[in-house]
């Protein structure tokens, strides 16, 4: 799995996961239970991750970058 993004919260990853489902590309975000139940260890990192296989990755990226998320 490699991570085509890093998201502000874990609802914004939650779509991001969700788009890229509804255009046939598996993806994950493993940082979801930390994100729900201790959110402050991630703003030690880069915060919630969203991974895909490597195979889908330049397809992801394509797809998250044509989306207009809005800043929090």
């Amino acid at each position: 799995m490699i991570t085509v993004a890093e998201c502000a919260n874990v609802d914004e990853a939650l779509m991001i996961k969700s788009m890229l489902a509804g255009s046939g590309i598996e993806a994950l975000v493993p940082d979801e239970f930390t994100a729900q139940n201790a959110p402050p260890y991630l703003f030690a990192g880069r915060g919630v991750r969203v991974q895909v296989n490597e195979d889908d990755a330049q397809n992801a990226r394509e797809i998250i970058a044509s989306l207009e998320i809005e800043e929090s």
